[in-house]
């Protein structure tokens, strides 16, 4: 069969289909499989052994140069030839996992026998389908939810998450990286402090005080992480802290932060696209959640722990709060806490998934 995934964003989202596409893999061991995704989100699928093409939608850029009235025939061009290429090929199944009106678009359009997507999709992205939504719950997590739609197109589901593959060059960096800043073999927790929603961010300096800690009360070293735009805030961070961390952002592409966290004891995040990759990579995560809901979208896998204040209005989904106290009132002491306890349970040996996937064993 020829099949096509489309899954455009975001950076999480797409971790969390990986065990679905892995799945689908295992299933048909001998079928196409492509994949349309957002440019933003693609590197976390290039290379992956399951996927024959990756057909990339630069849909953002595309928006702001039609805003902008640049160079309208270079645009139309590439326009059109992602349309020749999504419409190169008739699939026997088209598989919208997303669910929103760009995703049903791009269903639409693709050739395709059979156009499927699941229950509760938004902005009419249902239209696009031709038959009748698979029914999945919102209340499962995210993961589990597309392992649902395996499962109804007769598979048998992965077990746990599936690693984002990285290559020797990606290890060499982030070792390279590493060597230069002096870290050597010594413990490394990491630190993703910054998010989309404005409702999900913590208090900056409560990370400090929190990174302090982790390094004097559990003896590991501190790496900040997130995108190049990032960096003056972590300096920030940096700036309010007794000790020196590092500033690794804008410094790593998503495949070296992948390898970065696979090499981690533990991430400290909130509720983020990298949370998922550190999650996929058998890292143990400590996630500061506050407007959205953990059983859906939470790190996935054991050894995880998330830290939530007892509030009736978490939660809420809302991008903008006036008060946003279910991110005040997680206190320092409960996030240091769950680090310790995430060191401590760890064993011996390590996490045996991070052990494989830094061997080069996945």
């Amino acid at each position: 069969m020829n099949i096509l995934i489309v899954k455009l964003s975001a950076i999480g989202d797409v971790v969390q289909s990986l065990p679905f596409l892995e799945t689908l893999r295992k299933a048909f061991p001998e079928s196409r499989i492509d994949w349309v995704v957002e440019e933003a989100s693609h590197p976390i699928l290039e290379g992956h052994p399951a996927i024959n093409e990756i057909i990339v939608s630069r849909r953002k850029i595309w928006q702001r140069n039609i805003v902008k009235n640049n160079n309208r025939i270079k645009l139309l061009y590439q326009i059109y030839q992602f349309f020749n290429e999504l419409r190169a090929r008739r699939y026997d199944w088209v598989i919208d996992l997303q669910g929103l009106l760009k995703s049903g678009v791009i269903t639409g359009l693709a050739r395709g026998e059979r156009k499927m997507g699941m229950s509760g999709s938004r902005e009419g992205a249902s239209l696009f389908l031709n038959e009748r939504p698979i029914p999945v719950s919102y209340e499962q997590h995210a993961i589990d939810r597309y392992l649902r739609v395996a499962d109804y197109l007769g598979c048998d589901p992965v077990s746990g998450p599936s690693p984002v593959r990285f290559s020797d060059t990606d290890r060499e960096a982030v070792e390279q990286i590493l060597e230069q800043a002096g870290i050597g073999d010594r413990p490394l927790v990491a630190v993703h402090p910054v998010a989309k929603w404005p409702t999900k961010l913590w208090e900056y300096d409560r990370f400090a005080v929190v990174a302090d800690r982790v390094m004097a009360e559990a003896g590991c070293e501190i790496a900040f992480t997130g995108s190049h735009a990032d960096r003056p805030v972590i300096h920030d961070i940096a700036q309010q802290m007794g000790r020196t961390p590092l500033n690794l952002a804008g410094r790593t592409t998503l495949k070296q932060l992948a390898y970065l966290y696979a090499r981690c004891k533990a991430l400290v995040t909130t509720d983020t696209g990298p949370m998922h990759i550190a999650a996929a990579m058998g890292c143990p995560v400590v996630a500061l959640f506050g407007p959205t809901a953990p059983w859906r979208t939470g790190p996935y896998g054991k050894g995880h722990r998330v830290v939530r204040a007892d509030i009736p209005c978490s939660p809420c989904f809302k991008k903008r709060c006036e008060h946003v106290t279910c991110m005040r009132e997680i206190h320092v002491d409960r996030v240091v806490e769950g680090v310790k306890e995430t060191l401590r349970v760890e064993s011996p040996d390590g996490n045996q998934a991070e052990k494989e996937i830094i061997d080069g064993h996945q």
